[in-house]
């Protein structure tokens, strides 16, 4: 009986793969993305009444977002307080900490995987809930204001790229228009030009 690919010590690859896939260590992305997600679950069920995910709405969302607020470390300035606007407060004051802008925005980022990695449906994702979206913009705009940190917006690659496409387009297009002209006055220059000498003129 010959031996088989086991009795040889003959490994799959697709099998090893997955082995080494199981023993390599999650990346900092995945273990603080568990960590919150877990954290979101916790929320639910301490929640009054207790709430199921099922039933979880952007509203709730929202509610979640606020209630992280008190383990913030980011001061707010108030808009009565001296300081409000000033991006380098020369003291302290009484303004509130808060979740800054940045980390509430990438939370929802991995929140919102975390639900479809969970069997969540995409089009039911409250993460992606237009209400979310809004909060987050709002929330950017008046820490902006409040710190004096307005956040510019970023020019995305794709823009750059349209943008590049079109001065291209916008630049050879002229360049086709100047080399029209040029061969139209050579053309008119030609014709105008007197026969050479000797030559009888057509009929």
């Amino acid at each position: 009986m010959d031996p088989g690919p086991t009795d040889l010590g003959v490994v799959d690859p697709q099998q090893q793969q997955q082995q080494q896939q199981q023993r390599r260590p999650p990346s900092r992305y995945e273990s603080q993305k568990r960590r919150d997600w877990n954290t979101f679950l916790q929320y639910l069920r301490s929640h009054r009444p207790p709430l199921s995910l099922a039933r979880c709405s952007g509203a709730h969302v929202i509610e979640f977002l606020k209630y992280l607020d008190q383990f913030g470390k980011t001061k707010v300035h108030a808009p009565g307080c001296t300081y409000f606007g000033h991006p380098n407060p020369p003291g302290p004051c009484v303004c509130p900490l808060k979740q800054a802008w940045g980390s509430l925005d990438a939370l929802v980022g991995r929140l919102r995987a975390a639900y479809e990695e969970n069997d969540g449906l995409p089009e039911s994702n409250p993460f992606g809930a237009r209400a979310v979206g809004i909060y987050l913009r709002e929330v950017k705009e008046s820490q902006g204001r409040a710190r004096g940190v307005p956040y510019q917006k970023k020019k995305t690659k794709k823009k750059k790229k349209r943008k590049l496409l079109q001065d291209t387009a916008v630049g050879a297009s002229i360049a086709d228009d100047a080399a029209g002209a040029s061969i139209g006055s050579s053309e008119a220059g030609e014709g105008s030009r007197a026969p050479p000498a000797g030559s009888s003129p057509a009929s």
